[in-house]
């Protein structure tokens, strides 16, 4: 017997302050992409912007979202003839082939199939053994994916495209523009947990606070740590969120697309700082695959990308957290 057991956890919760009517902070919400959105905004003229980010959200939708069936990414996969991709298709795809060449394939957005076939995806379970998955593994490869002009030319016809664990950082990045071109110079866009914060919140910094990673469905929230975020955008990704039982075993949605599996290493939750949502969405996942050590000495070879992590990690059943030294002066830990 499978149990779904999808927490309703975001990651992430917004530590709020008292506000004067003269900021005129303004806050709005809503559902997309299968969960929901807030986004806090100090605005000179009281405008209020939700119609234009249902709007936007909706549009993303039907580019990126495998749950759309008239979706450029479903067309893709369905490989319906002549089709031709848009902006929003070609930032996540030249993005999502950028980190999957950093990580040597440890994120790989062609891992639709193993999504669809471990039940995390729009398709039901299906029966899993080894056999199974060697015969899915061959169609798992970003190296087989170009894209030419507004076309995408796939090896293999069997090849299908998963953009969940980029797309929600990169729709962020979406509102925050469109928020800059409103000429509104301090927010915070947060969806599904990913955000991005511009300017202040009165005169302080946002900070968000980032979740223990807990694996009940009690709606008791308990925070691991309050991040100041400046500027920067945060993503995190765990596996505490999304998973199944099934005979007594925790099957979790963050897979390996070298082995086909669920990714098993010691990081619970890894929690990624970067300069837009997009690249911070990837890189959360990918260090999930990679594990503690493989993720430092990443870091410590791809300085480059001016990433700041906190890791909440297993040691012998015991939690224990890592932390760029960039950011320690930013955090505070609760425990």
């Amino acid at each position: 017997m499978i149990k779904f057991l999808f927490p309703v956890l975001i990651g992430l919760v917004l530590i709020s302050a008292c506000q004067s009517k003269e900021n005129k902070l303004i806050t709005i919400e809503g559902e997309a992409q299968g969960t929901t959105w807030h986004i806090s905004y100090i605005s000179e003229d009281g405008l209020n912007h939700k119609k234009a980010i249902d709007s936007i959200l909706k549009d993303i939708d039907l580019s990126l979202s495998t749950y759309v069936p008239v979706s450029i990414i479903s067309r893709i996969n369905n490989n319906e003839p002549d089709i031709r991709v848009d902006s929003y298709f070609i930032d996540v795809f030249n993005k999502s082939i950028e980190v999957s060449k950093r990580t040597d394939g440890l994120f790989d957005v062609t891992v639709g199939p193993l999504v669809n076939a471990w039940g995390f995806g729009f398709s039901k379970k299906a029966n899993i053994d080894s056999t199974r998955i060697d015969s899915i593994l061959q169609y798992i490869d970003y190296k087989m994916l170009k894209l030419e002009g507004n076309t995408v030319i796939k090896e293999k016809k069997e090849i299908q495209l998963d953009f969940n664990a980029i797309a929600q950082g990169y729709t962020v990045d979406v509102l925050a523009l469109y928020l800059n071109k409103s000429g509104i110079n301090n927010y915070l866009v947060e969806l599904g947990g990913e955000l991005i914060a511009r300017g202040k919140k009165n005169t302080e910094s946002w900070k968000v606070g980032i979740d223990q990673p807990t694996q009940n469905t009690s709606p008791e929230r308990k925070l691991e740590a309050i991040i100041e975020l400046n500027n920067r955008a945060l993503c995190t990704s765990g596996n505490y969120r999304k998973f199944y039982e099934e005979d007594g075993k925790r099957f979790a949605h963050i897979l390996d697309p070298r082995t086909g599996f669920p990714a098993r290493q010691n990081i619970l939750s890894a929690t990624v700082i970067a300069d837009d949502a997009m690249t911070a969405d990837a890189y959360a996942t990918a260090f999930m695959v990679m594990g503690l050590d493989l993720s430092k000495q990443f870091l410590e070879e791809n300085k480059d990308l001016n990433l700041e992590v906190f890791f909440i990690y297993d040691e012998n059943n015991i939690w224990k957290t890592y932390s760029s030294e960039s950011l320690k002066n930013k955090i505070k830990q609760l425990n």
